[in-house]
Order: structure tokens, then C-alpha cells, then sequence
């Protein structure tokens, strides 16, 4: 076994600290055993890059856009396994100096998944590997923010830029949507904001109909209080995932997603992937009573087989037969 996942025999890279040996088959929330790669390819979304999709998360989010990839192996889905990280490393910066690399201004390499936080170890070897090759060569890192502060501390050391999603800001709405707590992601993004400013590419957030939308204000208010620069991109949700027949988000709402965050106080305000669908404005009159956005996300889980009264999956009793890892989407946008 190579000296670089000797940790995983006592797995403590995110805040569910689950403490398995994953080198022997024990599994935690994530659920994989030693990383593997998923996918690789050039990419041109911003930064454009050649990006390597880990497989696992975790996370188990009601609207995971890459859930055959994030529930992996409970999916089935085919996946690359084990890659040697030298040749992973050669592999991406053939790729991102070929002709198809530099017409899409592809100078990086990206991790994402799932999510690259239970690959840690393999990312850093990877990067190790690249960088005795060109040591030149920039890293995107794209996370959910679940990750310890020992661990934060490693992101910081071998990025370049980092992409970092926040789910919502309260306790509730994001235990509902993801199965964890949000302090520890929000205790992340403030330090990255803070202490590494010019690695942060943007914080982003994806506006759900009737879940995260009153989350705007409160994220970007969040953001704002540290300072009222910071990149802050809006995406549009589209049918994904346990939410594959929930509304998208269409472009008044991302327009007013908009005007929200401004409110707030942040003044680097992008959004994303509306594809012009301009929807119409509803009629003005009162709104009916209705429940929350975190106890909308709740109800959707329960009726994907999801038991908890409050979402926790680093306790749950049925972490390794998780009803939303197995479920199965039939449509997608």
C-alpha cells in the first residue's frame, strides 16, 4: 500500500470523522475504499481545466447533479478505479497542452466528484506527481466545505484556486438538503475568505424553488460581513437527482436571487444557468402559508424512503443502506 493512504486506515479527513479503516473495506458516509477516479476530460466551465471527477461524497444531497458518480458504489455505475497518480498526472497535462486543451484555454487541473474531500490523500499525491513534471502547473479544488480544518490547511497548501459551494445558511434547510450540519462549512468559508483570499475563485450557490431561495439573503449577507467583494456566482437549479420532477429555477427568480444578494451587501454578483428560460412573474397577491424551505427538502427525503426526523447521516443507522444513495432518477433536465 502506498505510504500516501496509510491515513485512510483511520479516516478523519471530514467532519463526520468516521474513523474507519477504509484500507480493509470498512466503509463511512462517503462509502468508498481507496479513491478512485470516476472520470477525467477537459472541461471548459470557468476555470477551465482538465478535471478529475473523484468518485464518493460526503454528502447526500436530495439534488446531487452527478449522483451516479457521488453514490458510487452503491450506483453500480462504471467508474476508471485506482490511477496511478503519476500517470494521472501525465495523462492531465498532456491533456491540457494538446491543441484542444489550449483552444479552450484549459490551464489547470480540477478536482471535483462527488466531492475530492475523502480522495485527499490521492489529490495531494497527484498534484505532487504534476508538479515534479511542471511546477508551474495550477489546481482547482471544488468543495462542499464539509472538511476538518487539518484538512482545510492541506487544501490551502496545494491549491491554486479553490470553487466552494454553499448549500443554504441554516442548520435546518441544510441538514434537509444534504444530511449534514452546516457549521463546519461556514466556519471553512470564513477561513478561506479571511486567511486565503486570492484563492478563492468564487463561492457559489444554487437557487432551488422553495428550498433555498430565502437562503440567498442570508449566505450572501454571510459572505458580505467579511467582505462585500467576494465572488459570489448564482445557479439556476434545474431537475435533479430525488428533486427530478421539483421546478427549475426559472430567470425572474435568479433575477431577484440577484437583487437579494446585493441587498445583502455583495457587490460580485454572477449568476449562472438560467438557459433563458424567462418564466413568468406571479400575480401579486398574499402569499399562502406554507412551510419552510428546510421542511420542504425534509418532506421530499421522507417521501424518497429517507426516516429521520432531522437529517444526519454520520449517525444514522441506516448510513451503509441509505435510501437516497440507492434512489434511481428517471429524468433529469
Amino acid at each position: 500500500m502506498p505510504d500516501y493512504l496509510w491515513e485512510l486506515e483511520h479516516c478523519t479527513l471530514c467532519e463526520w470523522r468516521c474513523g474507519v479503516d477504509r484500507l480493509v473495506g470498512e466503509r463511512g458516509v462517503c462509502g468508498i475504499g481507496i479513491p478512485e477516479v470516476a472520470a477525467a476530460m477537459l472541461h471548459p466551465a470557468p476555470p477551465a481545466s482538465y478535471t478529475i471527477f473523484l468518485a464518493g461524497c460526503n454528502f447526500r444531497c436530495l439534488n446531487c447533479q452527478n449522483w451516479e458518480i457521488a453514490h458510487y458504489p452503491d450506483t453500480h455505475e462504471p467508474v476508471r478505479g485506482f490511477v496511478d497518480p503519476g500517470s494521472m498526472a501525465e495523462e492531465a497535462l498532456a491533456a491540457i497542452r494538446s491543441l484542444r486543451g489550449r483552444l479552450i484555454g484549459a490551464d489547470r487541473i480540477f478536482f471535483s466528484g462527488g466531492s475530492p474531500d475523502p480522495s485527499l490523500p490521492y489529490v495531494e499525491e497527484v498534484v505532487r506527481e504534476a508538479r515534479k513534471r511542471d511546477s508551474r502547473v495550477k489546481v482547482n479544488y471544488d468543495t462542499n466545505g464539509f472538511m476538518t480544518e487539518a484538512s482545510l490547511a492541506r487544501v490551502l497548501a496545494i491549491s491554486t484556486s479553490i470553487t466552494y459551494d454553499i448549500k443554504a445558511y441554516h442548520d435546518d434547510v441544510h441538514r434537509a438538503l444534504t444530511g449534514a450540519p452546516v457549521a463546519p462549512v461556514l466556519r471553512n468559508a470564513a477561513a478561506i475568505a479571511r486567511n486565503a483570499r486570492e484563492l478563492l475563485w468564487e463561492f457559489r450557490f444554487l437557487v432551488i424553488p422553495g428550498i433555498t431561495v430565502d437562503e440567498v439573503r442570508p449566505v450572501a449577507a454571510f459572505i458580505a460581513d467579511i467582505d462585500e467583494a467576494l465572488p459570489f456566482n448564482l445557479l439556476a437549479f434545474r431537475p435533479n437527482f430525488v428533486l427530478e420532477h421539483h421546478p427549475r429555477a426559472i430567470q425572474y427568480m435568479m433575477e431577484e436571487a440577484v437583487r437579494e444578494a446585493r441587498a445583502a451587501g455583495l457587490v460580485n454578483v454572477r449568476v449562472h444557468g438560467h438557459r433563458a428560460v424567462a418564466g413568468e412573474r406571479p400575480k401579486e397577491r398574499p402569499p399562502p402559508a406554507r412551510e419552510g424551505g428546510g421542511g420542504l427538502a425534509r418532506r421530499i427525503a421522507e417521501r424518497a424512503g429517507c426516516p429521520a426526523d432531522v437529517r444526519d447521516c454520520g449517525t444514522c443507522g441506516l448510513q451503509q443502506r441509505c435510501p437516497i444513495k440507492r434512489y434511481r432518477a428517471r429524468r433529469s433536465a
